[in-house]
């Protein structure tokens, strides 16, 4: 085969990789493996790499002959030594050169003769690998499938594979293109990408007709039937703050009706969620997680309390979105299985073998050793106003040094789009809030908590400007003036510091961040713009205030005073832009465009330019580090005004 071919097919490899790995219905966590082979050679993926985004040149590459000749030597008896001896056969088996760590099933895509292997794991698919009744129906409605016992995975699991397809290929005369393995998954095969979509489109299609109801995963997040939101508030910041771990909360008719006492389904579920949850009542959060941790010798991924929901935890949000999205797909199982006779859940035996198996973990490990630590690394920091401008740039400088940035507007279609892009550079939420209205500034605090486990920091950057005289004033901006500077700052305040004294009565040493975005004109009078500095010059005063109440609790309390933003559109906008709106009050004497009014403000400046976003995050990123500042104003003005 020329290179431009295996080009070609390696392409097409990668294609179906994507299409199948970026489906949360066929995988999660980037589990699942593809492969393509040659005469000579097979192109697999690599352990602890995403299916989602593979490319062409990501596939391990490795010797089919090697790979035979495992097939040829006899292994130990006892599990960890077989598992070894197989596993270092298989990293020999590598072609020359090739450094990465091949999938460990690299051994079973080598059996099948098809060109393309597709494995993955959907849930319909497991509701009948997973079944009571699961070998039977699969028979009668596979009947060119080939069905796998509950085994041992590795080297065990591939020689049983090789035996059964043996004895299918003896009495059929082909090998099987479908194999199903009890409490597992699937592999799909055939000679085309084309071939293998028919194929997966048949099974799925076959499965979902027999499905005829799909379990809830609706959110329920409103106080209701003994539920109080502020309850699950208080067990996610203690997961968090006494454990240090992120928690992600999730409440649904699904979770609250799954029997948690349930055994794991697949080797997947115990990879990614352990084998067991904690279940525990509200008020015995901690010693019951403390007795988890000696009994099993680990933390638990998946905290349970009956009838508030289920809290899964990580050591950062990746780990615990991963152990919820797992814990979810085995709820999911569970429930197509009734269609399919009823749970089989793996024996104790094999939930054993599992657990304590190196390779099956080896996914985990990879992520773990992968992680890297920035500056503000797992930090939870809250943004208002973050939808566009100073909020948004703000929002930005803190996620590229790591932290999870919740997205408040009101704009709440901005602050999608917000969360969407800064979401490619750490975890981010969109929040809708009005910070003026105290119900939905208490939500907003809520659903932060429960979606991180916390808050480290909040900044409230929201914020809106109306120039005039006091001729031109009218009483309703005034008032509009003051709610969302002034007022809106108290709420938010009143509401993240509740969560950061909860979080202080569990991890007393930890510091916490209120930071005010205020501005100069909060330092100084501003003609024809009482309104707003008013409320600024206000908000230094709630800033002091603040820090003095909450100095006890660790609580630090800030605010920033930014220079002109020049650049930005509260001051560009050509229709509500300062630069506008200065132009028609006639503060700038003689100017006659809002060029000229720029420049009057430039000159203004000794460092002779308007103010950026980069000085205003380098000022906030100073606030969070250090230790020993609160209730300061701190100027960014380019010396336009300066501390006295």
């Amino acid at each position: 085969m020329n290179d431009f071919v295996l080009s070609d097919r390696l392409e097409a490899l990668a294609a179906m990789s994507q299409k199948y790995g970026g489906n949360p219905d066929f995988v999660l966590a980037g589990g699942g493996n593809t492969s393509y082979k040659t005469d000579r050679m097979l192109f697999v993926k690599g352990s602890g790499t995403s299916l989602a985004t593979i490319k062409p040149e990501d596939f391990v590459v490795m010797r089919r002959d090697r790979l035979e000749a495992i097939w040829d030597k006899t292994y130990p008896e006892d599990d960890d030594a077989r598992e070894a001896a197989v596993l270092a056969d298989m990293m020999a088996a590598r072609a020359d050169g090739e450094d990465r760590r091949p999938s460990v099933e690299a051994l079973l895509h080598s059996l099948f003769p098809h060109s393309y292997v597709l494995h993955v794991h959907p849930a319909i698919v497991n509701g009948l690998t997973c079944g009571a009744d699961g070998e039977r129906l699969c028979a009668q409605l596979f009947p060119d499938a080939v069905w796998i016992p509950e085994v041992k995975p590795g080297y065990t699991l591939a020689a049983l594979c090789r035996e059964v397809c043996a004895e299918y290929e003896k009495a059929h005369g082909s090998f099987p293109s479908l194999m199903l393995l009890e409490n597992h998954g699937v592999f799909f095969a055939g000679e085309t990408t084309e071939e293998i979509d028919a194929l997966v489109e048949r099974v799925m299609g076959t499965l979902a007709a027999r499905v005829t109801s799909e379990p809830d995963f609706t959110e329920l997040r409103e106080d209701a039937g003994g539920f109080k939101v502020s309850d699950a508030v208080a067990v996610a910041v203690e997961l968090r703050y006494r454990f240090n771990l992120c928690v992600v909360f999730s409440r649904s008719k699904a979770l609250l009706e799954y029997d948690p006492a349930t055994k794991p389904l697949t080797p997947d579920h115990i990879v990614y969620t352990r084998a067991w949850p904690l279940v525990t009542g509200a008020g015995s959060v901690a010693e019951a997680y403390e007795k988890y941790v000696s009994e099993h010798g680990c933390t638990p991924r998946i905290v349970i309390v009956p009838g508030m929901g289920t809290f899964a935890c990580g050591k950062n949000a990746k780990e615990a979105d991963t152990a919820l999205a797992l814990w979810r797909d085995q709820v999911r199982a569970a429930y197509y299985a009734r269609f399919f006779g009823g749970v089989r859940s793996m024996s104790d035996e094999m939930i054993a073998f599992i657990t304590h198996w190196e390779v099956e973990n080896y996914r985990a490990k990879v992520a773990e050793a992968s992680a890297s630590q920035k500056r503000f690394e797992g930090k939870v920091a809250v943004v208002t106003g973050a939808a566009q401008g100073f909020g948004r740039g703000i929002a930005e400088a803190l996620a590229a040094d790591g932290a999870y940035v919740a997205i408040v507007d009101i704009n709440f279609e901005g602050a999608q789009s917000t969360a969407a892009e800064i979401g490619k550079i750490s975890p981010a939420l969109a929040v809708h809030c009005d910070v003026t209205d105290e119900k939905s500034v208490a939500k907003m605090v809520e659903t932060v908590a429960l979606r991180w486990g916390g808050i480290d920091v909040f900044i409230n950057n929201a914020g809106i400007v109306r120039a005039g005289s006091l001729d031109e004033m009218t009483l309703q901006n005034f008032r509009l003036v003051t709610d969302v500077n002034y007022t809106a700052y108290f709420l938010c305040a009143k509401y993240a510091s509740a969560v950061m004294k909860l979080a202080h009565s569990f991890d007393p040493e930890r510091y916490f961040d209120i930071i005010e975005i205020n501005s100069k004109s909060g330092l100084t009078g501003s003609n024809k713009n009482f309104a707003y500095a008013g409320s600024k010059f206000g908000g230094i005063g709630l800033t002091q205030s603040f820090a003095l109440e909450l100095a006890p609790y660790k609580i630090k309390v800030n605010a920033v005073c930014p220079g002109n933003f020049l650049e930005g559109p509260l001051w560009t906008d050509p229709e509500k832009g300062l630069l506008v709106q200065y132009l028609r009050a006639g503060k700038v004497p003689g100017a006659k465009t809002t060029d000229d009014v720029r420049k009057f403000y430039e000159a203004k400046v000794p460092l002779g330019r308007g103010c950026r976003i980069i000085d205003v995050a380098r000022a906030i990123a100073y606030i969070i580090e250090q230790e020993y500042e609160t209730g300061q104003a701190l100027p960014v003005t380019g010396g336009q005004e300066m501390l006295k």
